[in-house]
């Protein structure tokens, strides 16, 4: 579990692909360096790390991961958010991101407001019913209150300390970004959905519920 406080910013130092997924070697200079077995949020999607020595961990984001976020596109040189999992008693600073990507989104722009970016993104239709607006969402893991929603675009609003201290600094019409929708909007529409189709099975004629059951 994560917060989507932005912890430092790695740098892919080598990418090994291969059937199973890719493997990643990223300096991320956290002191000391993370064991094995720990989590860290990589662009906002959950990696195990298998070593670390030297600044240096490694990891593997299985065939799945790789489909379905943006760490296939991944380059060796190219900045990632990093953030190390919440210990029990740690700040939360952010909300809860569990480091399970909904979708990949795009950047439609980016404007400048003052010292502020405010940056439009498009939604895949996956993600869509779970965004609200004030309410978060992770944007590569970076944990953003939603201030507006012009389906199916949403906008997010970065300060200055936020913009210097993640990859946000280089975002531009086209990239491409890592969204997780708020755990507990995704909740709530199963138990919603859930409800539904039990009402809709109690309003159904018993002869009809009988039918089913045979």
């Amino acid at each position: 579990m994560f917060s989507g406080i932005v912890s430092r910013v790695g740098v892919v130092e080598r990418l090994a692909p291969s059937p199973q997924g890719l493997g990643l070697s990223i300096r991320a200079d956290f002191a000391p360096d993370p064991e094995p077995g720990a989590s860290i949020a990589v662009n906002g999607v959950c990696l195990t790390v298998e070593k670390a020595e030297s600044g240096f961990f490694q990891a593997t984001a299985v065939a799945e991961t790789v489909a379905r976020t943006t760490l296939g596109t991944l380059a060796p040189g190219d900045r990632v958010n990093l953030e190390r999992a919440l210990r029990v008693g740690d700040e939360l600073g952010g909300h809860l991101v569990q480091g399970h990507v909904d979708g990949v989104g795009i950047v439609i722009s980016v404007e400048h407001s003052g010292d502020d970016l405010r940056v439009s993104i498009e939604v895949p239709e996956v993600a869509r019913r779970f965004v609200a607006v004030k309410g978060s969402v992770a944007v590569d893991g970076m944990s953003l209150t939603v201030a507006a929603w012009r389906n199916p675009v949403l906008v997010v609003a970065l300060v200055p300390y936020t913009i210097a201290h993640t990859i946000a600094s280089s975002y531009r019409a086209g990239t491409r970004v890592n969204l997780e929708a708020d755990l507990i909007a995704r909740y709530l529409d199963r138990l919603a959905s859930e409800g539904a189709h039990d009402a809709a099975d109690s309003a159904r004629p018993a002869s009809d519920a009988g039918a089913r059951a045979r």
